[in-house]
C-alpha cells in the first residue's frame, strides 16, 4: 500500500470513529462517580468512553457490566450489573441519573439503608434486582411506577412491611422473587391480576393466607412456591386451571381439604411438594402425570396407596397413613408409621444409640464412636433406611437453577479447624427444602443429641459474613423418646440466600449426628430444656430450621443472618 492509499485508510478509520456516537456526558460523569463511590476502579477503570465499541465490560457475562444503546445520536447506558462484589453502603444518588437503564442488577452485596424512592424514576427498567442485601424498612410506593418491569428480584433484601397497593401497577411482570423478607399482612389479591406471571416465589415471609382465589387465573404460571403462611387455613381450590405449572411447592402452609384429582391433567408438572400441611383423605390413585418425577406429601393425615404406575418417580409419604409398598423393609416401615403419633409402637430388640456420617462413608471418630455410612445419593423426594435399620433419612425439594445439576451431598478437601477429626466434617448432607433423620426402634428414655456442623460451601466474605467457614461446631440437646422413634428435622423455611457463592447454595446442611441414651424416660420441664441464644461464627447452609420431635420436645432453629444462629425451645409442634 502506497502513501496515498495508507492516508485514505487512515481517513476512513477517522470517519468511522467520528461517526460513532459519544455517551451522554451527564451519564459518563455519573457512572464514574458510582465506580468511585463503591471502590470499583480496580475492577472497572474507565479511561475511555463507557460505551466504546467492543468494550470488555459490555458482554452479558461481564461483572461489573456496563452496556449501552448507541442507536441514536448519543449513546445511553442501558445495563448496569454489579453482582456479588462486596459493595456496601447506600445507593449513590448518581445512579438515578441513568434514566435510560433497562437492566439494573445489584444482587448479593451489602447495600444498606432504605430502598431509595428514586428507583421509581427509572421507568424504562425491564429487570431490577437487589436481592441478598441489607436494606431496611418498607418498599417505597414509587416502585409502582416501573410499569415496564418484567423481572423483579427482591428476595433476601431485608425489607419489611406490607406489599403496597401501588405495586398493583406492575402488570407486565413475568418473574417475581420475593422470598425471605419480613413482609406482613395478607397476600395481595392484586397479584392475581399479573396474568403474564410465569414465576412467583413467596417463601419465608410473615405474610398470612389464605392464598387468594384470584390466583386461579394465573394460567401462565410455571413455577409457584409459597411457604410458611401464617394464620388462615388455605385450600388447593385455586389451582384447578394452572395447568402450565412445572414446579409447585406449597409446603408448610396449613393447607386443608383433599388433594384434587385434577393434578393428573397438569401435563407439564414435574415437581409437586405439599408436605407438612393438614391435607386429608386418600391420595388420588392417578395423581402422577406423565412428566411428574418427584412427589412429597409427607406429614399430612393422608391415607390410601402409593400409585404404582411408574417406577421412575421419587415419592415421600413419611408421616402419613399411606401404604408405601416401595418401602420393603417391614421394621422401617412400621417405625416410620409411628411418626404419626397415634400408633403405639412395640419392638423386640430396641437400641439406645446411633451415629451417622451425613453424606460420607463410615468413619470412627477420635473418641471411638462409629459413624455409619450415609453416602447414598438422595433425590428430589427420597427415603433411605440404614443397613441395620437403626436410622433413616428423607429429603425433599429441588435446588433453584443449579448450574452443576442436582447435588444433595457437599464435600471439601480443606482441613476443618476446631476438631481432632477433620475427616468427619469433609462431607455433609444438604437439601433444598426438608431433611429429616429418624432414629428407629429406640428404647424410650432421655437422649443426648449431638449435631455436627461445618460450613463447607461458603467462604468468608464481607457481604455474607460467614465468619466461621471450615470450622467444626457441635450443638447438644436433650430430648425424650416416648414412642421408639426420634425425628430430627432440618428445613429451609425460605429464609436466607439462594445464590451465595453460587446459584443453589441454600437449605439445611449437616455433617454428622450422634444420639445416645442418657437415662430412662423423665419429664423435661421448660426450665430444664437447653436454651441457647445467639451463637456467632458459623453459617449453616445459608438458612436452616431444626426440628427435633421426640413426642415431647420441639426445637426450632432459624439462622437470621449468615454467621448468626438462634435456637429456641417450645411446645411440641402441631400441624
Amino acid at each position: 500500500m502506497g502513501f496515498f492509499g495508507f492516508s485514505l485508510f487512515v481517513l476512513w478509520l477517522l470517519e468511522i470513529v467520528a461517526a460513532q456516537p459519544k455517551t451522554e456526558p451527564l451519564e459518563v460523569d455519573a457512572i464514574n462517580k458510582i465506580i468511585d463511590h463503591w471502590n470499583l476502579r480496580s475492577k472497572l477503570n474507565l479511561t475511555v468512553d463507557p460505551c466504546i465499541q467492543n468494550a470488555t465490560w459490555a458482554p452479558e457475562t461481564a461483572n461489573p457490566r456496563i452496556a449501552c444503546d448507541c442507536s441514536d445520536t448519543v449513546c445511553h447506558i442501558t445495563h448496569l450489573k454489579i453482582y456479588a462484589l462486596d459493595i456496601s453502603g447506600e445507593i449513590p444518588q448518581e445512579l438515578f441519573l441513568l434514566t435510560e437503564l433497562m437492566d439494573l442488577g445489584l444482587g448479593i452485596n451489602n447495600l444498606t439503608g432504605p430502598v431509595p424512592a428514586e428507583l421509581g424514576n427509572l421507568t424504562k427498567l425491564i429487570s431490577l434486582s437487589f436481592s441478598s442485601n441489607n436494606f431496611q424498612g418498607t418498599l417505597p410506593p414509587e416502585l409502582g411506577n416501573l410499569t415496564s418491569l418484567q423481572q423483579l428480584y427482591i428476595d433476601s433484601s431485608g425489607v419489611s412491611g406490607p406489599i403496597l397497593q401501588e405495586f398493583s401497577n406492575l402488570k407486565s411482570l413475568l418473574t417475581l422473587w420475593a422470598s425471605d423478607n419480613r413482609f406482613t399482612g395478607k397476600i395481595p389479591e392484586f397479584l392475581g391480576s399479573f396474568t403474564d406471571l410465569k414465576v412467583l416465589r413467596l417463601e419465608g415471609t410473615n405474610l398470612e393466607g389464605p392464598i387468594p382465589s384470584s390466583f386461579g387465573v394465573l394460567t401462565k404460571l410455571e413455577d409457584l412456591r409459597i411457604g410458611d403462611l401464617g394464620a388462615t387455613d388455605n385450600s388447593l381450590d385455586f389451582l384447578e386451571n394452572l395447568t402450565s405449572l412445572s414446579i409447585l411447592d406449597l409446603s408448610f402452609n396449613k393447607l386443608t381439604g383433599q388433594i384434587p384429582a385434577s393434578f393428573k391433567n397438569f401435563s407439564s408438572l414435574q415437581y409437586l411438594y405439599l408436605g407438612s400441611n393438614n391435607l386429608n383423605g386418600d391420595l388420588p390413585s392417578d395423581i402422577i402425570g406423565s412428566k411428574l418425577i418427584s412427589l412429597d406429601v409427607s406429614f399430612n393425615p393422608l391415607t390410601g396407596n402409593v400409585p404404582l404406575d411408574r417406577k421412575d418417580i421419587s415419592i415421600n409419604v413419611v408421616g402419613t397413613s399411606i401404604n408405601d409398598v416401595n418401602l420393603k423393609n417391614e421394621k422401617a416401615s412400621g417405625m416410620l408409621h409411628c411418626l404419626q403419633g397415634s400408633n403405639i409402637c412395640r419392638i423386640k430388640d430396641p437400641s439406645s444409640s446411633f451415629a451417622v456420617n451425613s453424606g460420607g462413608t463410615e468413619q470412627v471418630s477420635a473418641d471411638g464412636i462409629k459413624f455409619d455410612n450415609d453416602s447414598e445419593m438422595l433425590g428430589a423426594s427420597s427415603l433411605y433406611t440404614s443397613t441395620e435399620n437403626q436410622w433413616a433419612v428423607s429429603s425433599s425439594g429441588i435446588f433453584i437453577s443449579n448450574p452443576n445439576g442436582p447435588r444433595y451431598i457437599a464435600q471439601t478437601d480443606s482441613q476443618i479447624t476446631n476438631t481432632l477429626y477433620s475427616e468427619l466434617y469433609k462431607t455433609a448432607r444438604i437439601s433444598p427444602s426438608s431433611l429429616r433423620y429418624y432414629g428407629l426402634g429406640l428404647e424410650n428414655g432421655v437422649y443426648q443429641i449431638e449435631l455436627h456442623f461445618a460450613e463447607i460451601q461458603m467462604d468468608d466474605s464481607n457481604s455474607w459474613k460467614a465468619g466461621g467457614s471450615k470450622t467444626a461446631l457441635i450443638k447438644k440437646f436433650e430430648a425424650n423418646v416416648t414412642n421408639t422413634v426420634m425425628d430430627i428435622h432440618l428445613l429451609w423455611a425460605g429464609k436466607g440466600t439462594c445464590c451465595i457463592p453460587l446459584q443453589s447454595t441454600y437449605g439445611p446442611l449437616i455433617s454428622a449426628i450422634h444420639v445416645s441414651q442418657v437415662s430412662e424416660y423423665k419429664n423435661l420441664s421448660k426450665s430444664n430444656r437447653k436454651r441457647i441464644g445467639r451463637i456467632l461464627g458459623i453459617a449453616i447452609g445459608c438458612a436452616a430450621g431444626l426440628l427435633i420431635t421426640c413426642s415431647v420436645l420441639y426445637l426450632w432453629w432459624a439462622k437470621k443472618e449468615a454467621g448468626h444462629m438462634r435456637i429456641h425451645t417450645d411446645s411440641p409442634r402441631k400441624n
